[in-house]
């Protein structure tokens, strides 16, 4: 197919009237494939979801190379003649490492907030999305959600929504999200963290070797602490190399509102004992699994061995006498 080559969708066939909204059908009636080069079309503005050269990357350039480009990216045609993704980054990239000189498009008219939506909903689908990413995605959909109520009146409006049930914009966002609402608020509250806290929390999905994992819950209550209270922070994690339990970084954000957060009160906080780091020691367990039948529990393996320790104990000190 070459470039400039519309293909008719076949918009007003009698079973799309049938089956479909119409939001839908009037979506559709201004819809139309075309092949473009990958240059002319520019990225999401604050596009959250990232496009990361991995291991699933590879696999799909590969596939690029070999079958093209088979399902069609969604771009929406800009002012200036030019063209934005709105769906389909991965496969654009996948396109320009494969050397395709264009790849098949979806050109459709959205609105700001309609192209922001079908983003953030299209991407949510895929099989490993990042916290950050998560997090900056609720933001942006709840935000063009917000903006929409009053102005739309088809059914995939928030505020046509809202008059089924009454729900209100976030809850809407956590029934489609499939997460609970208070899981949606603690996503969006990431978004007030610096990238390098960010990024730790990313890395607990992640799991790069040599780097700092955080975890969701203390993540949420250092997004209350300031920029400047969080790159202190930053620094005594560098120098402990650690990052703080739930416990610590509660007390980090009650320090701050009463307005006694320092560095000295964070290294305090840091330094103290998690429940996690209290010495442990082990044993490897095929030295010990002669000594139990197979199948037995680990904490019934672990009192045995207390009650043969205190025994032996007792023995040794009988001896002494």
């Amino acid at each position: 197919m070459s470039k400039g080559t519309a293909i008719d969708l076949g918009l007003n066939e009698a079973y799309n009237d049938l089956f479909s909204t119409q939001a839908e059908r009037d979506n559709a009636q201004r819809s139309y494939v075309i092949d473009l080069p990958a240059a002319e079309i520019s990225d999401f503005p604050d596009h959250p979801f990232k496009v990361r050269m991995d291991e699933e990357m590879e696999q799909m350039m590969e596939s690029v190379k070999e079958r093209g480009v088979l399902s069609p990216v969604l771009v929406r045609p800009m002012p200036d003649g030019s063209y934005q993704m709105v769906s389909g980054h991965r496969r654009k990239r996948a396109a320009e490492l494969a050397g395709l000189p264009t790849l098949p498009c979806i050109v459709r008219e959205l609105t700001d907030d309609e192209a922001i939506i079908i983003m953030v909903d299209s991407n949510l689908q895929r099989e490993q999305v990042l916290p950050s990413e998560k997090a900056f995605a609720y933001k942006m959909k709840l935000d063009a959600m917000k903006r929409q109520q009053g102005t739309r009146t088809d059914l995939t409006s928030a505020t046509v929504l809202q008059k089924f049930g009454g729900k209100t914009s976030r809850e809407l966002l956590a029934e489609q999200s499939g997460e609970s609402h208070e899981q949606i608020r603690k996503y969006i509250r990431l978004t007030n963290l610096v990238p390098e806290l960010l990024d730790m929390v990313d890395n607990s999905v992640l799991k790069e070797k040599d780097k700092l994992q955080m975890a969701l819950r203390p993540a949420v209550e250092l997004s209350y602490l300031s920029k400047d209270e969080q790159n202190a922070l930053l620094e005594v994690m560098e120098g402990e190399d650690c990052t703080p339990s739930h416990a610590q970084a509660i007390k980090m954000r009650e320090f701050s509102e009463k307005g006694k957060l320092n560095p000295d009160v964070i290294l305090s906080i840091m330094q103290e004992e998690k429940p996690n780091q209290v010495e442990q020691f082990k044993i490897p367990r095929n030295r010990i699994d002669k000594f139990f039948p197979a199948g037995t529990p680990a904490q019934k393996i672990e009192d045995t061995i207390v009650k043969a320790l205190e025994m032996y104990r007792k023995r040794e000190r009988a001896r002494e006498r």
